[in-house]
């Protein structure tokens, strides 16, 4: 009998289950995930989270886009403190903004707005052809290449977490051959949770920060694995567009249309299993190349 999985989900969900200090005011937690400073995911879940605890559940309002930029990076050793302004309660639409405090300084802020279900004009994009999940395996790196990097890229790249992630064109990220900028992931949550939307909203802010700016480096032949590479999310948006499931397997189609003055920009359309169009992203981010010193 293989052993049970850790339960990775339930340690996500618990992360972003905030500390309510005040009624606008909230403290969230930091988990070691093998970066060097807490994974932007991380904060814009939690972020989400916090403002969507001040919204009344009466209302049936739910986030259907977030706006945010990453001005520090967070440490991962020390508490943040999530204060939410709210914004505005309209007779359609809630905005909250959100602030993220460490060391008494201003990491991270968002805009988050809110809309009841409200029926109207519809359409959508065409999910790219592609192989469904099932058919494309998990991307693994070996033990011999995972023993020349970094101890904490190892944590990164060796880790089990709390999505599984299945890349339609793997590649390699020591070596990457110059490629044009487009990728498709499929993922999902690696075990099954509730069923309410605020939570697998929060859930999908976390999971759209992975493979989004890496995109922007496929056509330099570069990635965050090498030294001298440095890399960063400088601003993040998401729309929510259609029901979803982040428990169930969920297309991430990427694109990078253009990148420019050491930053990259990163495009994500994710649709569900069926073809739905279920969320939107858009990423700029750092991209900085330091040459090799010495011989």
């Amino acid at each position: 009998m293989s052993p049970a999985p850790e339960p990775v989900a339930s340690e996500l969900i618990e992360l972003l289950s905030l500390e309510r200090l005040e009624d606008d005011l909230f403290r969230g937690q930091s988990r070691d995930i093998g970066t060097k400073y807490v994974f932007g995911g991380q904060v814009l879940g939690q972020a989400l989270s916090a403002a969507q605890a001040t919204m009344d559940p009466a209302s049936g309002r739910l986030s259907h886009s977030l706006h945010a930029y990453f001005l520090r990076a967070g440490d991962i050793d020390a508490p943040i403190v999530y204060n939410v302004d709210r914004t505005r309660d309209g007779g359609s639409f809630s905005v909250r903004r959100v602030t993220a405090i460490q060391h008494g300084k201003v990491i991270f802020f968002c805009a988050a707005s809110f809309q009841a279900d409200e029926p109207g004009a519809e359409h959508q994009a065409t999910m790219p052809e592609t192989p469904m999940p099932e058919d494309v395996p998990p991307t693994q790196v070996s033990p011999e290449a995972l023993a020349k990097l970094p101890p904490k890229i190892q944590r990164w790249m060796s880790r089990s977490g709390p999505f599984e992630f299945r890349r339609v064109h793997p590649r390699d990220e020591l070596n990457p051959a110059r490629q044009p900028p487009f990728q498709q992931v499929w993922f999902r949550l690696g075990e099954p949770v509730g069923d309410a939307p605020e939570l697998h909203r929060a859930l999908l802010a976390y999971a759209s920060d992975f493979h989004l700016l890496g995109t922007a480096t496929f056509p330099h032949g570069i990635s965050y694995y090498q030294p001298g590479v440095q890399m960063a999310s400088l601003d993040h948006a998401l729309w929510f567009h259609r029901p979803f499931r982040a428990d169930e397997w969920l297309l991430y189609s990427i694109d990078s249309p253009s990148a420019q003055n050491s930053r990259g920009l990163a495009h994500g359309q994710i649709f569900d299993r069926t073809g739905r169009l279920v969320a939107s992203t858009m990423q700029e981010g750092l991209i900085r190349v330091t040459p090799p010193t010495g011989k």
